[in-house]
């Protein structure tokens, strides 16, 4: 006869995606941490596509068309993506320098935050729009019900802002805490670029 082994059945392994999901959250929120004291410039080195997702205005729907879009229906205007949450202390540090940014340049540039905070534990949906209120903000704003666009961005951290030319291709990212300079220095060059190849 066979030997008989007594060493108990291997249990089943844990859901591959369940890990993932938990380490991909634990990676954002060290990101988080490190976006309280430093921002710094994430290098393209091309110009891929942004990623097109749909989502829903908390404010600004007077000034983009409708309350409910696409990333997709903001092509034709460069594009300053601001990934944000309620509960996340350095979005808030730098929201009165979107603002600034906005109310000078609304113009030449579209400013649009989007707020992640239901996906990553920072955050309901409330809490962003008492944050919207408390802090006096107009600037377009609003969340999107889909959770891919974490992955999509390779959000590793909030705030996380995505400098996007006209043509919807990511120019910049800008992971961290930003400021008006870092803004107005970015969207000039992202200007700049533009009209050299219109001139060409």
């Amino acid at each position: 006869n066979p030997p008989h082994s007594d060493a108990p059945q291997s249990e089943p392994k844990p859901r591959s995606r369940w890990i993932y999901y938990l380490v991909y959250v634990g990676i954002i929120i060290l990101g988080l941490v490190a976006g309280m004291y430093l921002g710094k410039l994430r290098n393209n080195n091309h110009t891929p596509p942004a990623p097109n997702f749909s989502f829903t205005l908390y404010q600004g729907a007077e000034r983009l068309g409708s309350e409910e879009l696409e990333l997709s229906d903001l092509k034709g205007k460069p594009l300053v993506l601001n990934f944000w949450a309620g509960l996340c202390p350095p979005c808030r540090a730098e929201m009165d320098d979107l603002q600034i940014f906005n109310d000078r340049y609304s113009e030449k540039v579209t400013t649009l935050g989007i707020d992640l905070g239901q996906y990553l534990g920072l955050g309901s949906n409330e809490d962003a729009l008492t944050l919207l209120e408390d802090m006096n903000l107009t600037y377009p704003t609003g969340f999107t019900e889909d959770p891919t666009v974490i992955e999509k961005y390779q959000i590793f951290g909030i705030p996380t802002t995505m400098f996007i030319n006209s043509d919807g291709t990511i120019f910049r990212t800008w992971a961290g805490l930003l400021d008006e300079q870092v803004l107005v220095e970015i969207s000039s060059e992202m200007l700049g670029n533009q009209m050299e190849q219109s001139a060409n």
